[in-house]
């Protein structure tokens, strides 16, 4: 069995008196979708955001292809592969869509601190192989006539599509989405979940968090659902979300039982 990609062991986090996340293991394969659900505040936020490195666990580990990653900053894990999404659109306002894009690849543009002040030959050829990226970042999302508007005065689908562009040109092995579709109409929320499906089909693991049953069945290979911060089910998206336990978590005893 190949190693997992992304695996947790034990991982919890406090806020003060709040157990947010409570035990917590998994293990996402090279090859999969896996889906995260719960009702809201079941812990699925916290969840991505310690696996990110965005916040530290109380207790518990992330390993990463097996070597252990707990509490690394996210650039350090960004660098590692793993890169991640926020539930709000988080692109730079004033800025164009091109130049957002641009952004989410200054982890690979670098090419040392002489070089960039007097913009060398090194530093002008990765320029010109970052720009070459946007470009064909953008036009793979169906972007590109969007290039030159300013970001946060495209339509709310739009901001979502430049959210993935951005982390592609991470060139990440994992990416983490958070609520892709929150806030989408139908046909958005297809585009979305059809994306990332290319996303995946290029070899990039996914880890995707969403309210949208519709769309998580349609898109994972796999669900984990979390209540009050702990997994209470795991498996196929048919399995998932007929389990009384899943239900009752968010229709309460009475459905569950019906």
């Amino acid at each position: 069995m190949p190693t997992p990609c992304v695996q947790t062991e034990s991982l919890s986090k406090n806020f003060g008196g709040l157990r947010a996340v409570d035990d917590l293991s998994f293990a996402l394969a090279p090859d999969e979708v896996l889906g995260i659900i719960g009702p809201n505040g079941a812990g699925k936020t916290t969840a991505i955001n310690l696996i990110s490195g965005v916040i530290k666990p109380s207790s518990g580990s992330v390993r990463v292809d097996g070597h252990e990653v707990t509490g690394f900053p996210p650039f350090v894990l960004a660098k590692l592969g793993v890169v991640r999404t926020f539930q709000a659109t988080t692109v730079y306002s004033g800025r164009t869509v091109r130049e957002n894009c641009l952004r989410g690849a200054f982890l690979h543009l670098y090419t040392g601190f002489f070089s960039t002040l007097f913009n060398t030959a090194a530093a002008r050829e990765a320029r010109a192989r970052i720009d070459s990226e946007v470009e064909k970042t953008l036009a793979w999302l169906g972007l590109h006539e969007h290039g030159d508007s300013i970001a946060d005065s495209l339509p709310y689908g739009y901001q979502k599509m430049l959210g993935l562009a951005m982390a592609l040109m991470a060139s990440p092995r994992i990416v983490m989405i958070d609520e892709p579709a929150a806030g989408l109409s139908v046909d958005e929320a297809d585009r979305i979940r059809d994306t990332i499906r290319r996303i995946h089909a290029q070899g990039i693991a996914v880890i995707v968090i969403d309210h949208n049953m519709r769309f998580m069945s349609g898109l994972c290979d796999r669900i984990i659902v979390m209540h009050h911060g702990r997994k209470i089910a795991e498996g196929a998206p048919s399995t998932v979300l007929s389990d009384p336990a899943v239900i009752e978590a968010y229709l309460g005893k009475r459905y569950a039982r019906a």
